[in-house]
Parts: structure tokens; sequence; C-alpha cells
């Protein structure tokens, strides 16, 4: 496999990697662990500037620790996916997200991705929320943007399959009831019941961060009805790299470039792995979904 650098270096610093690209997961036993060596040098391979994070101990803990590992392979930290209980009277999910801001000036981080978890492990079945929770959760989102802000940090909420923000009404909820920005989640959002490329017509200033997949729209109808989980689907193969699957990436892109879009394009393509893979692995889907993206990039430019 072979990469041609774009030469719109803007358009190319603008695009990241995540570790669940390459199956690395903090749900239990979601399947074999890549390690961070082997992850983070494939990212660099296919030309990628950042990454997320990604799940506790997949990066050192200590920020200079941290700092140092990505430098090593010419990589800048975008944030990470941070799941939160934001609903549970007693839990304060504040002191938890201070520590972890500490470490976000070492590496340059800027974006605070949160998904509202159930307490459940994995994102196969959830609660229903009721209406204190909800003011609960709506209540903590303002609280975290706001924690955020003090650090020179942009909170986003990541709409997620198997979390208490996942279908339509739920963002749209959100979206009138706080002042918290939103992870646009391609694959996410469709699986749940939001056209993507709508929510991006239709609120484009609260947009200000991204995760481009594409889906197998109709893997993604199987999860809704329920005749498969949310992790069945997955490794099935629901997500697609970008442009393979059912999700308008070119009218999403457009739409965002047209409202001077600045944030970060994190390709993050759900995987789950059963062992070592002895070819190239995850990371012929990464480097298609980037090729795609910087040919879509450069065409909405």
């Amino acid at each position: 496999m072979t990469t041609t650098p774009h030469n719109d270096e803007r358009q190319t610093s603008r695009i990241a990697g995540a570790p669940i690209s390459w199956g690395v997961c903090e749900v239990p036993d979601w399947g074999y662990q890549l390690t961070p060596e082997r992850v983070l040098k494939e990212m660099r391979e296919i030309g990628l500037a950042a990454t997320e994070i990604g799940p506790e101990g997949f990066l050192p803990a200590e920020p200079q620790a941290m700092a140092r590992a990505l430098a090593r392979h010419g990589l800048q930290a975008v944030g990470g996916f941070t799941p939160l209980l934001l609903h549970v009277a007693g839990h304060d999910p504040l002191p938890e997200v201070e520590r972890l801001l500490e470490g976000y000036a070492a590496s340059n981080a800027d974006t605070l991705v949160l998904s509202a978890v159930t307490g459940l492990d994995g994102y196969d079945t959830r609660p229903e929320l009721d209406a204190e929770g909800w003011k609960l959760l709506l209540s903590n989102l303002d609280r975290l943007t706001a924690l955020a802000a003090e650090h020179g940090v942009r909170a986003v909420l990541h709409p997620h399959v198997g979390t208490m923000v996942e279908n339509g009404d739920e963002v749209r909820r959100v979206l009138e009831d706080s002042a918290v920005s939103l992870c646009l989640d391609t694959g996410h959002l469709l699986i749940g019941g939001t056209d993507p490329a709508e929510l991006t017509r239709q609120a484009p200033e609260r947009i200000a961060h991204t995760h481009m997949k594409d889906v197998n729209a109709a893997l993604a109808a199987k999860v809704q009805s329920g005749r498969l989980t949310y992790t069945e689907a997955v490794r099935e193969g629901m997500y697609r790299p970008l442009g393979a699957g059912d999700v308008d990436v070119e009218a999403i892109v457009t739409h965002l470039t047209s409202r001077g879009y600045d944030g970060w394009y994190v390709l993050e393509q759900d995987t789950v792995l059963t062992e070592e893979p002895t070819a190239r692995g995850p990371v012929e889907d990464v480097w298609a979904s980037a090729e795609h993206l910087r040919s879509v990039l450069r065409d909405s430019g």
C-alpha cells in the first residue's frame, strides 16, 4: 500500500484517527486489542496528523509521557472519547473530567468528546430516562461545557447507540435545552434514526467535531429493529470505509465546509478483531477512508 501526500496541508492536517478503527475499545471483551505502538505507527504511515486518545490504558496516563508517546510518531492528540454517567443523582462527573483536562494541555488536545453512558457494560441495551434524569443530564452537560472552556477545551456531546442520547428526539432535546456542542458521528446518528446530512444542514453552528464513518444501512436496520445487537452488527461489518456505505459523506462535508467548519475530521470505523491480523489488517480500511475524505475535501474546497 502506498500513499500520495495531498498538497493541501490545511485539509490534510484536519484528518485524525481513532484507536477504535483498529479495534481498540473501552468495552470489556470487545475483541483482540492491538498495541499502541502498532496503531500509532500505522496512523502516521497513512498520513494522519492526529489521534483521539483512546480508552484508558491505551496511552500513558501521565500527561508528559502521553505527549512523548505521541511525539515519537509525529502525532497530535485531538482529545478523547469520554464515557460518563451524567444522569445519576449523587454522582458528580466533574472531578473525573477535571483530572482528565489537566493532561490535555501537555498534549495540546483541544476537544473533550462526552458520551452519556448508561452505567451498563457495552452498547447493546439501555434504560429509559425519566424527567429528573434528563434534567440532571442536561445540567451536567452545561457544567462540563463550562469546565472544559476554563481549560481552553471544547466539550462536545457524542450521540451514540446504546447511550442516553441516541435517537433523533434525544438529539433535539440536547440541542434545545443545553449549550453543549455536538460531535457529528455520521454512523451513530444514522443508526439512531437521525440523518447526519440533514442535521448538518439544520444546525451547523452546533457541530464542533466529527467522527466520520460509513454504514451498511441494511445491517443498521437490523440494529434498529432489534434483530441484531449493536456489537453483533459491528462484527458483521456494519461500518464501512468512507464511500463504501450509505452515508452521504459528500453532502455532509460540503455543508460543513460551506459554513466554515474548522474542526477535526476523525476517521472512526468501529471494528472488532478476533486475533492479531496477519496481513495489513484494519489500516487498509482507514487508508481507504482517508483517501476518500481527502478527495471529498479537495472537491468541496
